[in-house]
């Protein structure tokens, strides 16, 4: 994500607050405009396509939320977080309601809005924006945002059609940038909860003082700052999802509250005494090896059993290299659309060098560079010259992978056949050239490997 190509418009009617978020932001990177206006802002909107608008809720003439629905009946993508003073659960759950991405409390945690503005950009750039691919998104009979049409893929939205209208808890494993917030967000709204709330919480993102707060809520006096009562994630997401990411860096007391809350359904805001209870069905993510850390004491493994009833695993980007070409095709679309530029294509000499890249940021390294190209490149189809140092430099003859001593020959094949497709070549008679066999040898063991798409 380039923050300098990333266009905030923050909308507030207290001239001290609006400058100060402005600045704030500014600070970070991002091109940030700003009015105490609402109908500055919707003409501003009008002019301009903004990735991302932060508006409070309560102001003069237009409200927070007209403006929300007004802005995004012309661009869906825009995506909205609101703040106000007036917080109270029925809002807040109103407000996601209507589409926006995440909601603030006054006075404004200035770490807390860094945090969440870039995983609402993140979100932005993983989600296709074309409108073919958001109604699949919408639609429970087609889980094809999942793009791609390899056996790993084809297996996790088969799994993603299966677990969504049960209520068990869901837990994505995968590496960074593999799309497990995508897959979060597929299985909700393939769910009959799809209607009502999703609720995100970065884990990594909250002190571990900050955390039960943010997870419970917390009343009026509960601690120094607590000027009012404050629903929790729990309590906003009544009904819907909550989806707790990197929930391997939750803090040991963390787990211990969030053990207890899903065995009971029921919790006490921080300083209260009243036992709420909540509809909530939790989907959990992971970049971490949950199970060694629970091994290793660093994660609780009674957690650990509960959050695992149903594991998705996602694939890195370079266990899928045949999904290269349709996730390239879509992002040209993607973002030739979004920028206003002509659709470009790549060379085959391109599409085989992507297909032999390992792609250590995956499916958000891959976008990022589509988006570059976009931008950079003048031709309508991208040689290998175009792009950048990184790709042209790649030497296929470094790849290696590690065989322990005492594996399997079967396993060692195996590895060996898909690193060849994977990081050689994708098509299978010069594959089978490369390995020494015959097509109809290799297709037998694609086969018996369980390696066919």
């Amino acid at each position: 994500m380039e923050k300098a190509k990333i266009k905030i418009l923050v909308v507030d009617d207290e001239q001290g607050l609006c400058a100060g978020l402005q600045e704030a932001l500014r600070r970070e990177g991002y091109v940030v405009d700003a009015t105490t206006d609402a109908a500055q802002a919707l003409k501003l909107a009008q002019e301009r396509l903004y990735n991302l608008v932060i508006s409070d809720m309560k102001m003069p003439g237009i409200s927070g939320m007209e403006l929300m629905v007004q802005v995004r009946s012309r661009t869906r993508d825009t995506l909205f977080i609101l703040m106000t003073a007036y917080g109270t659960v029925e809002s807040a759950v109103e407000a996601m309601k209507q589409g926006a991405y995440d909601y603030l409390s006054k006075p404004i945690d200035l770490r807390r809005l860094r945090a969440l503005v870039e995983k609402a950009l993140e979100f932005q750039a993983l989600v296709a924006e074309n409108s073919e691919l958001r109604l699949r998104l919408q639609s429970p009979a087609e889980p094809s945002l999942l793009i791609g049409e390899s056996a790993p893929m084809r297996a996790v939205a088969a799994l993603v059609h299966e677990v969504a209208n049960s209520e068990v808890t869901v837990l994505i494993e995968g590496e960074s940038g593999t799309g497990k917030e995508i897959v979060a967000r597929s299985v909700h709204a393939q769910s009959a909860r799809s209607d009502r709330p999703f609720v995100s919480v970065n884990c990594a993102a909250l002190a571990e003082t900050l955390l039960e707060a943010e997870l419970f809520g917390h009343v009026k006096g509960a601690f120094t700052g607590a000027v009012a009562n404050k629903p929790g994630r729990f309590q906003l997401a009544d009904g819907g999802t909550l989806f707790l990411d990197e929930i391997g860096d939750l803090s040991p007391k963390g787990q211990g509250d969030l053990l207890r809350v899903l065995e009971d359904g029921a919790f006490r805001m921080v300083g209260g005494s009243e036992l709420i209870r909540v509809n909530v069905r939790v989907i959990a993510a992971t970049n971490k090896n949950l199970q060694e850390a629970a091994r290793a004491g660093k994660f609780r493994e009674d957690l650990w059993y509960r959050l695992q009833i149903v594991p998705i695993q996602m694939p890195p980007l370079r266990d899928r290299a045949e999904d290269i070409p349709l996730l390239v095709e879509n992002f040209f679309e993607q973002f030739a659309s979004k920028h206003q530029r002509r659709r470009k294509r790549l060379s085959a000499d391109c599409v085989q060098l992507f297909q032999r890249f390992p792609w250590p940021g995956n499916v958000r390294q891959l976008r990022n560079l589509i988006e570059r190209l976009v931008i950079t490149c003048r031709e309508s189809v991208v040689e290998v010259q175009h792009l950048p140092d990184f790709l042209r430099d790649y030497d296929r003859t470094t790849i290696t992978f590690t065989v322990r001593p005492g594996t399997p020959l079967a396993e060692v094949e195996k590895m060996l056949i898909r690193q060849t497709l994977t990081h050689v070549t994708s098509n299978r008679e010069e594959a089978a050239r490369a390995l020494g066999i015959s097509r109809r040898a290799l297709q037998y063991k694609l086969k018996e490997y369980g390696l066919l798409n």
